[in-house]
């Protein structure tokens, strides 16, 4: 089995490659991908220079190696992506620190306030409405609000 195995030749490499691009498409997860990658560079150099298995499988590794840590540092892209709306998808998070009117009183730690054309849930000490509270932090739909002392 071995024999028949190593008269393949360079194709080796490229069925490995291949079975490695084929484990990345039903497992994806961007590992494989390098590895088989790996392989067929390797499989594409054996035809070029004839070598022994030995060497093959230390410049597979090596290459494996290098492409595992080079995508690991550059390529998978920015930690942080910066964008010109930060709160789309979180609204409420874009109204911390600002100062809105009361539309109804908190009572009992309930109350609600107009912002644009919405109403917004708040929670915070008993104020009566129209009084001027400012919002300190968001959890999901509701603002956490204090008072303001005018």
């Amino acid at each position: 089995m071995i024999e028949q195995i190593l008269s393949l030749g360079a194709w080796n490499w490229f069925i490995l490659g291949v079975l490695l691009l084929a484990v990345e498409l039903m497992v994806p997860g961007t590992f494989m991908l390098w590895l088989g990658i790996a392989a067929i560079m390797v499989g594409l150099v054996s035809f070029l220079i004839d070598w022994s298995w030995q060497a093959q499988v230390a410049t597979f590794s090596v290459l494996a190696v290098v492409s595992v840590v080079v995508w690991w540092r550059v390529g998978r892209g920015p930690k942080e992506i910066t964008s010109d709306q930060p709160f789309l998808n979180r609204r409420s998070q874009g109204y911390v620190g600002r100062l809105f009117t009361l539309d109804k009183p908190i009572v009992g730690g309930i109350g609600t306030v107009k912002i644009d054309d919405s109403l917004w849930r708040v929670t915070g000490p008993d104020t009566p409405a129209g009084r001027c509270v400012k919002v300190v932090r968001a959890d999901g739909p509701t603002l956490i609000v204090e008072r303001v002392e005018a």
